[in-house]
């Protein structure tokens, strides 16, 4: 079928594109230790760009024939931007690991026991354990006029858990999650259920938070806050509108030189990753960060042609809609190297990642409230703590309630005080523990 539609495309404009994608999902989900939902799902989709007259089209159909999908982009283009796309011709692709026979191969009763053994294995009174599984097969393939095309199989899943606690008006949750293109091993589960038990014994007891300006410890999962305002400043498109802080950075140094973030798309074994992007850019590792210097915006194939630079591989569309940035999987911390299967099932370390020696008065972040609210793009943030700890003489002393956060991203990185020992995958992010010293952390 994507033949039929690029072929008849490419004899009505100057060039068009497609991408073709379906999806089989099995979830799974436990609610309050119990089996509540099983479900299978399938969809698919063919989403279609076209070049006419020098503007873009877009259509695209979830139909099992393409029907009228070609008159559909012609007559989005009449009404389209005008853009100097030029379509990326066929490319030799990068090898990387994006399936996995056991995962796309798994019967729904493996994938209710992965769920069943966590509840045992939590389940504690007075608390609720919720469980979470999904499973999916992912077939992709794209074709333009210009002659490139690809087409590659992948597997996705995740495994998330929380325990829930209520007692009175104190509300206590903790969660985590497995992510990868295989299914969890043994060490994967005993990975998430030290997690929780980490994070979950110290919260049971309730402490006053500190106050001023003091150290702080962002675990993996509590990173948010520092890292959306750098995801937005070094999209192309910031660059392009002119609101990228980054913008004339490129070169400089402008963090502590053990500061990196690679975009790392050839990562094995992760749901993000890719050998080709949605719009037929060949993927490859690219530093955004290195040692604290500015290097790279990550672009698609119209914000590169409006800014006169080149795709770096980082388009992703949906079958409706037109393609964006988007990035693959993000690692960051002290080195430049991308994460694999090393990465993988971590997270045995102490809370804090080792951090907390020589910490007289300070806060382990592990969740925040509103992250993305504000002007994200300042650096800027200030929010009220979901789950955080009390450090005090170098030791976590109970969880801390009605206290916020607040700093400059960009001022804070420029002076890190420490990288942890508990670097891992949350979702598409590798990242250790971070201590930044001179947060603001205020009572509220």
């Amino acid at each position: 079928m994507i033949e039929q539609v690029i072929k008849a495309a490419g004899a009505r404009g100057e060039g068009a594109d497609a991408l073709w994608h379906r999806v089989e999902r099995t979830s799974v989900s436990f609610e309050s230790g119990r089996l509540k939902a099983c479900g299978v799902s399938e969809e698919a989709g063919l989403n279609l760009r076209i070049l006419k007259d020098g503007r873009v089209g877009i259509a695209g159909t979830t139909a099992d024939r393409p029907g009228d999908l070609l008159e559909r982009a012609v007559a989005s283009a009449a009404l389209g931007e005008s853009v100097p796309l030029v379509f990326p011709s066929t490319t030799r692709l990068p090898n990387t690991t994006t399936f996995s026979a056991a995962a796309a191969e798994a019967s729904l009763d493996r994938l209710t026991a992965f769920g069943t053994e966590l509840v045992d294995r939590l389940s504690r009174e007075g608390c609720q354990v919720n469980v979470g599984i999904e499973r999916e097969t992912i077939e992709t393939r794209f074709l333009n006029t210009a002659g490139a095309q690809a087409a590659y199989p992948a597997t996705a899943v995740s495994v998330g858990v929380d325990l829930a606690r209520f007692a009175g008006d104190d509300v206590l949750m903790v969660y985590d999650v497995y992510s990868g293109s295989d299914l969890p091993g043994p060490e994967d589960l005993d990975a998430l259920v030290a997690s929780i038990d980490r994070r979950y014994d110290p919260a049971l007891r309730v402490v006053d938070p500190p106050d001023g300006s003091l150290p702080v410890v962002f675990t993996p999962s509590g990173w948010g806050a520092v890292l959306l305002p750098l995801e937005q400043a070094l999209s192309g498109k910031a660059v392009l509108q002119g609101v990228s802080p980054l913008a004339d950075k490129v070169g400089q140094r402008l963090f502590d030189e053990r500061f990196s973030i690679v975009d790392d798309p050839l990562a094995p074994g992760r749901p993000a990753s890719r050998p080709v992007d949605d719009e037929g850019v060949a993927s490859k590792t690219l530093p955004l960060i290195a040692d604290g210097v500015v290097r790279h915006f990550v672009y698609d194939l119209e914000t590169a042609a409006r800014a006169k630079a080149i795709s770096t591989g980082h388009g992703v569309r949906g079958t409706f809609s037109k393609p964006r940035i988007g990035y693959s999987n993000l690692v960051i911390g002290p080195t430049q190297t991308g994460k694999g299967e090393e990465g993988r099932g971590k997270g045995q370390a102490s809370l804090g990642g080792g951090l907390l020696g020589g910490i007289e008065n300070g806060l382990v972040v592990d969740d925040l409230i509103g992250v993305g609210q504000g002007n994200v793009m300042s650096g800027a943030f200030s929010h009220p703590v979901a789950l955080a700890y009390r450090i005090q003489n170098s030791e976590v002393t109970g969880r801390v309630k009605d206290a916020a956060v607040a700093g400059n991203v960009y001022e804070l990185l420029k002076r890190i005080a420490g990288f942890g020992d508990d670097g891992r995958w949350m979702g598409n992010r590798w990242a250790p523990s971070l201590l930044l010293e001179g947060v603001s952390v205020a009572r509220r």
